[in-house]
């Protein structure tokens, strides 16, 4: 039973006690408990493990020679078996240390090295319970305002005997998940687990037990071994972790994706290959040209997995380079022409690139760049055109463990990083992706990222594979959300692929202008968390298509997950799905050993998808990539993401181990813009942190200086050095940065006052918000434009006034369709454009409704 509230208060005479449970009560965090169970149902079940007797007489030996209580021996055991479930060093259970009273918080940590240390610990910890134990806990929980218990689990160190009562019952303490007790039985010692049905299943109580006799037994064996890298799980268990959760088996053909495109060109050599606008070029005509580009490259010297960069816009071209790099057995490397030409100059120079296929419109920032590498030549692709004295096939023997393409990531250490994956791997995520989004035969697959995003690869050449189409989707149709929906409807596109936010404009679109899209079948979105209520809009609007949630990683192929919904899924989140076939996917510890099903851990990933790391960077590569500790041959790579598996075999994403986030799409690590903030003259320090509302994320970036410098001038410093999508949408400037203890960077704060100020007109901390009538809207037009404005931005209705800059308030094109969707498409994206300022577009609007009138 509970103590009833009000029956002990807190006294004067208590100082100690109150001290010592304001600590631990202060620590924070819940030691919680994984659910695992495929059918939960309500109720409490049992289950006993007999403990050996030869454990149970090491226990005893290791208990007297540490002068502790055979109880403390189980709770040291107990502590390492939670702080498995829960993925933390420090962990808390309750401690049944009075009869009729529920538990106390009781504080451990598996930090001490030795078994022998985690015994010596948990008796510490048990002993300043047991001396504060008299102290109304309650009331004091009260008090600090804590949401309920500290733990999900509970202790009991003595055992049932000795209790004079059995532990059994109906119930559970209150929050209580799982309740670990001991007793005597037949004259042997046992192990009582007592777990709640609608978390736990049988299967599952039966191996959380199964843990503690592990740490039982492997204590009272070596007291002096180190704990930390022996992993509780027993073989079987990490058998089906290593190969029940992997992705199918399946053979892969033995040829390069290059070669599987020739072989349908001689199938169909006039089916149309790709359309982009009025240019549709057939099988034929693709692979000839791609054929000429190959020749050309190596008649300039190139060779095997030599570095070929691709400057072009997204048009035809762009794929008959990017076939004609594989064709020549060399290395892809996308680099976007409107990149700054000094990021242009370090990718090429980082990746060991010497030759360059470009067109004469994509040079712009290019020619600058190649003029600081002497080494470097270009190579327009019309040249390698002209000049081809055959089209036919060349038929070099490129082979799958060959490189196939670099791509570019933002950098924790302020610099890019480009991550070299095989054409194995390549081969693999494309047939995944014709598999489980169904592309087949005739399919129109829609092209539409930006070539520096990896997904860009497989929407360009999976149709192909299959004797499909690519409809390649320009730019200035993907900013007008109708038109782009024309486009699909029009091209007769089947699958798609989109990031979550803007699928969000997508779905606002379809549910103010109902639609059919009568070929469209499935959607595949990815780069960032898909949320819950975004599916349900989905499925409301076009509950005939299927959503595709894909995970993974450039440095992974691209994706290693598909979780395929044809329906509104069950539970509050949308998992990241299975792995695909021939692809590992690992939860693990820091000793990369798998954790027990339902825990936190780091994903990491093997086999045929890992990548060879990061070109000519061996400290980063050595950092991230591995080989498989449990032999397999294969390559593991450690990516930062934190997740579970889910009872059916799903992963749960948990988020990350460092800075990296995603914002629409694009991977960003927070240092690398940092590293270019400290670059703009006269800002002595900065950081930036990320914001996720419910249209996508945001990087804000803080600056300390002499004086605030105007958002346009440190838009444009930045984008020296970064592309546009890494640039900060917001600025705000402070005399310093928050701090913690030991002097760094408190993230927690400053994602806080992110938060707080997201969407701000960036202003000096010393000027007071201008809300005044003068900034205030003033017609109802600009009240319309100020509410819309709030609404797509996610900040306050108050903070818009009417000389507000929409793109200095951190406006993106793809808020800015958001907006026009909003206001019923009454403004366009070139109206915003043009007048960005909210007064500005107020009287364009006002002036477009306005009755004519006759001059006289």
């Amino acid at each position: 039973m509970t103590v009833a509230p009000g029956r002990r208060t807190l006294r004067p005479e208590d100082p100690e006690d109150q001290d010592f449970w304001r600590s631990v009560l202060g620590e924070g965090g819940i030691t919680a408990i994984p659910r695992w169970s495929a059918a939960p149902v309500p109720g409490v079940a049992e289950h006993e493990t007999m403990i050996p007797d030869r454990v149970m007489a090491a226990v005893h030996r290791l208990a007297d020679d540490l002068a502790v209580p055979i109880g403390t021996v189980l709770l040291a055991a107990h502590a390492k078996v939670l702080a498995a479930l829960s993925g933390e060093r420090e962990v808390t259970t309750g401690y049944l240390a009075e009869p009729g009273r529920r538990p106390l918080p009781c504080r451990l940590t598996t930090g001490p090295p030795s078994w022998a240390a985690l015994v010596r610990e948990a008796r510490r910890a048990e002993a300043d319970l047991l001396a504060h134990r008299h102290f109304p806990v309650e009331n004091l929980e009260r008090e600090v305002g804590l949401p309920g218990p500290l733990s999900e689990a509970s202790f009991d160190p003595l055992p049932a005997d000795h209790r004079g009562r059995a532990v059994r019952g109906d119930d559970l303490p209150a929050g209580t998940v799982l309740q670990l007790a001991w007793t005597w039985h037949d004259g042997g010692a046992v192990l009582r687990l007592r777990y709640r049905r609608d978390a736990l299943d049988a299967p599952y109580a039966a191996r959380v037990a199964g843990y503690h006799l592990t740490a039982l037994t492997s204590m009272a064996a070596h007291p002096d071994a180190r704990h930390g890298s022996q992993s509780l799980l027993s073989a079987q268990e990490i058998r089906f972790q290593l190969d029940g959760l992997a992705g199918s088996r399946r053979e892969l053909p033995q040829c390069c994706v290059h070669t599987l495109f020739e072989q349908r060109v001689q199938d169909e050599p006039n089916a149309v290959a790709v359309v982009h606008g009025a240019r549709r070029w057939t099988y034929a005509e693709l692979n000839e040209r791609a054929n000429c580009v190959a020749r050309a490259l190596l008649r300039r010297g190139a060779g095997r997995e030599d570095v070929i960069a691709v400057v072009t816009e997204r048009d035809p071209d762009w794929a008959a380079a990017v076939l004609g790099v594989f064709k020549a057995g060399c290395v892809y490397l996308p680099i976007e022409p409107h990149f700054p030409a000094e990021r242009i100059a370090n990718t090429l120079s980082r990746a060991g690139s010497l030759l360059v296929l470009t067109e004469p419109g994509s040079t712009s920032n290019l020619s600058p760049a190649v003029g600081t590498l002497p080494v470097v030549r270009t190579l327009l692709i019309d040249t390698a055109y002209a000049e081809a004295d055959t089209a036919a096939d060349l038929g070099l023997g490129v082979s799958l463990d060959q490189l196939a393409y670099i791509y570019f990531t933002s950098g924790s250490t302020g610099q890019p990083k480009g991550a070299m994956c095989e054409h194995a791997g390549m081969l693999n995520h494309i047939h995944a992706k014709i598999d489980d989004l169904r592309i087949g035969s005739g399919e129109v697959v829609a092209q539409t990222a930006p070539q520096c995003f990896d997904i860009s690869l497989w929407q360009l050449l999976a149709a192909l594979l299959v004797g499909g189409r690519t409809l390649l989707v320009p730019q200035e149709v993907i900013l007008d959300v109708p038109r782009y929906l024309d486009t699909i409807a029009e091209g007769r596109v089947g699958v798609l692929q989109a990031v979550p936010s803007y699928l969000d404009a997508v779905v606002s679109v379809l549910e103010r202008f109902p639609r059919r899209l009568p070929d469209l079948h499935c959607v595949s979105v990815t780069g960032e968390a898909l949320k819950k209520d975004l599916v349900e809009r989905w499925f409301s609007v076009q509950p005939g298509i299927r959503l595709v949630n894909a995970y993974g990683l450039t440095e992974t192929s691209d994706d290693t997950n598909h979780e395929v919904m044809d329906r509104i899924p069950d539970g509050e989140r949308i998992p990241l799905g299975r792995p695909i076939h021939n692809v590992q996917v690992r939860v693990v510890d820091e000793n990369l050993s798998p954790v027990p099903l339902g825990a936190p851990g780091e994903i990491v990933f093997c086999g045929v998808c890992v990548g060879r790391g990061y070109v000519n960077d061996p400290e980063r590569t050595r950092q991230s990539f591995t080989g498989d500790p449990y032999g397999t041959g294969e390559r593991l790579y450690r990516g930062g993401d934190y997740g579970r598996w889910l009872p059916g075999g799903k992963l749960d994403f948990l988020g990350r181990r460092d800075s990296q986030v995603k914002v629409r799409g694009f991977r960003i690590e927070i240092e690398e813009v940092e590293s270019a903030l400290l670059k703009v003259p006269g800002v002595h320090a900065g950081a930036v942190a990320v914001t996720q509302g419910d249209r996508g994320g945001r990087l804000v970036a803080f600056c300390c200086g002499d004086f605030p410098l105007p958002d346009g001038e440190m838009r444009d410093e930045l984008g020296r050095w970064l592309p546009a999508y890494m640039v900060p949408s917001a600025f705000h400037w402070r005399h310093d940065l928050p701090l913690t203890a030991n002097g760094k960077v408190d993230r927690r704060a400053l994602n806080a006052l992110a938060a707080d100020l997201d969407g701000t007109v960036s202003r000096s901390t010393d000027e007071a918000t201008d809300t005044g009538s003068d900034a205030s809207p003033r017609t109802p037009t600009e009240e319309r434009l100020a509410a819309a404005w709030a609404a797509v931005l996610g900040i306050p209705r108050h903070r818009v006034g009417r000389h507000d800059h929409f793109f200095d308030d951190g406006g993106t094109s793809l808020t800015a369709v958001q907006l026009a969707i909003r206001l019923d498409r009454t403004v366009s994206l070139k109206d915003l454009t043009r007048h960005p300022v909210l007064a500005d577009l107020a009287r364009l609007l006002d002036a477009r409704v306005a009755p004519s009138r006759t001059v006289s």
